[in-house]
């Protein structure tokens, strides 16, 4: 993907945009295979979603990202001094952007980077895509506001079983759920988000502009409440038995041995 721009504290390789025909464009992570999150990266979307919000020619967005998965989230392993508040901050960007997003869903969304993909207003998968709010496995409290936008997708009782249970689903399950939108052939994903796009794009820009913003009217407060209630849970369980056994074992690929302490 060829580079128009760059913008944020991240490094100017880690995200670009591209123009995709008259009114598209493709905000892109590149940070392969697994597409980790860290602050300098979300703040880099947040400034392109911003800067191209700002053209006179961009009415629609695709989220994307280079290599095997969509995002695995934050490394816990190798981020464990990340600051929780400020990678909210960023994340609050993302959702007061004013352009509707489609997220071309790759691989693994996991974690943090399915916190991200619900970021986006709607989700193009294929079958072999897989989702998971995995923190439960981790003994840990899931975050990126998906305490908001995971029930608002799916309903409360299947938010419940995805965030208590941390279990994996394809993209056959994340349809029927409600978690993606689309389901296209393996490796179309880019494409049929681009469509999916366009198709936005072909709207009044000032109507989708307008509707957008009434329906996701509150969003950006319950995000941030949200975010303020993951984060406490957050803290606290950072420092626990179970936590560090959870990211142990995910780094063993076994299954974990929680004590709860």
């Amino acid at each position: 993907m060829s580079q128009e721009g760059a913008q944020g504290a991240a490094d100017p390789a880690d995200v670009t945009w591209e123009r995709e025909g008259d009114h598209v464009a493709v905000v892109c992570m590149h940070r392969p295979p697994n597409n980790f999150f860290d602050v300098a990266l979300v703040e880099g979307l947040a400034s392109a979603y911003e800067e191209l919000a700002g053209t006179d020619w961009c009415r629609s967005l695709v989220l994307a990202s280079e290599g095997k998965h969509f995002c695995a989230g934050l490394d816990f392993a190798g981020n464990a001094g990340q600051e929780i508040g400020a990678l909210y901050e960023a994340a609050l960007r993302l959702f007061a952007a004013p352009l509707p997003v489609v997220a071309a869903v790759q691989g693994a969304a996991i974690g943090g980077g399915c916190g991200l993909a619900l970021s986006a207003d709607f989700r193009v998968a294929s079958s072999r895509s897989r989702f998971s709010a995995n923190f439960s496995q981790l003994g840990f409290h899931h975050g990126f506001a998906l305490t908001v936008t995971l029930p608002a997708a799916v309903g409360a009782q299947a938010a419940a079983d995805l965030l208590l249970t941390g279990r994996r689903i394809g993209g056959e399950e994340a349809l029927s759920l409600g978690l993606c939108e689309r389901l296209v052939d393996e490796g179309q994903e880019l494409a049929g988000a681009v469509g999916y796009a366009r198709e936005l794009a072909t709207a009044g820009p000032l109507a989708v502009r307008a509707i957008r913003a009434t329906l996701r009217q509150g969003l950006v407060d319950a995000a941030r409440q949200g975010m303020a209630l993951e984060q406490a849970e957050q803290v606290r369980l950072r420092d626990t038995n179970d936590f560090a056994e959870g990211v142990r074992a995910m780094a063993e690929r076994r299954t974990p041995r929680f004590t709860a302490t």
